[in-house]
């Protein structure tokens, strides 16, 4: 029998194997139980000792040997009431501790969170993109865009640009080397570089994404979220727009 449920209800497993031995025996001194269950005396009595706090096995002397009777399994619906109470009770202490927790929580800052993409989750960053502009209802992003990378980004969304148009999505993009062409809703500047590392850079509504080549040569995204590094970002970017 699976014992899932009887160790949701607060069971252990040496408790669940004794309540179920008992049933399977009926009536039964601490040596049977220990025998059929292949425990120590000691741990089958600590466990008998259990169930009867929790009033599922009751007790009878007989030849000055304790013998011990399983109660009717509707008192399993007891424990699951003295659960529910207990719940009760947590959730009333929780509601009063929530604002202090919340107090220490905020006062940490915002914690950047980062996520990492392999090749084929890639579609996941520009997805985001999408879903997060419209979301936000700030309907303009900006990107860093570099040779040697644009085709693993667009691989598996090869319509971005066209859903993006749909939406009403602008986009700015300093393009760093060579290529790159208007699609609708974008601006495009072009920045000269002596050394140029394949490297995408992201920046929308409090979120900054990387995607560039590993040392395989595969290309992998780093997606930041924290509304800081976005933001400084966003002000680099800005500044170098308007001098190009």
């Amino acid at each position: 029998m699976n014992i899932d449920i009887l160790k949701k209800l607060g069971f252990s497993d040496k408790s669940a194997q004794i309540y179920l031995a008992l049933l399977n025996l009926g009536p039964s001194s601490v040596r049977k139980l220990a025998d059929f269950c292949n425990l120590n005396r000691g741990t089958t009595y600590d466990n008998l000792k259990w169930l009867q706090e929790n009033n599922l096995v009751s007790f009878y002397n007989k030849d000055s040997k304790q013998i011990f009777v399983v109660e009717n399994p509707d008192k399993l619906y007891f424990l699951v009431k003295n659960r529910e109470e207990e719940l009760t009770k947590i959730e009333g202490k929780l509601q009063n501790m929530i604002p202090e927790l919340q107090a220490l929580y905020n006062s940490g800052g915002e914690r950047p969170v980062a996520k990492y993409y392999e090749r084929q989750e890639l579609k996941n960053i520009l997805e985001d993109i999408l879903e997060t502009c419209e979301k936000t209802g700030e309907m303009e992003y900006r990107i860093y865009s570099a040779e040697g990378i644009r085709n693993y980004l667009y691989e598996d969304f090869p319509t971005f640009s066209d859903v993006r148009v749909a939406k009403n999505i602008a986009v700015k993009a300093i393009a760093i080397g060579q290529g790159g062409e208007l699609r609708g809703l974008d601006e495009r500047k072009w920045l000269t570089a002596e050394n140029n590392t394949p490297t995408y850079i992201i920046l929308y509504p409090g979120k900054t994404a990387y995607i560039s080549l590993n040392a395989k040569n595969e290309p992998i995204g780093v997606l930041i979220e924290n509304q800081g590094v976005f933001q400084i970002q966003k002000l680099i970017f800005d500044n170098l727009w308007n001098k190009i």
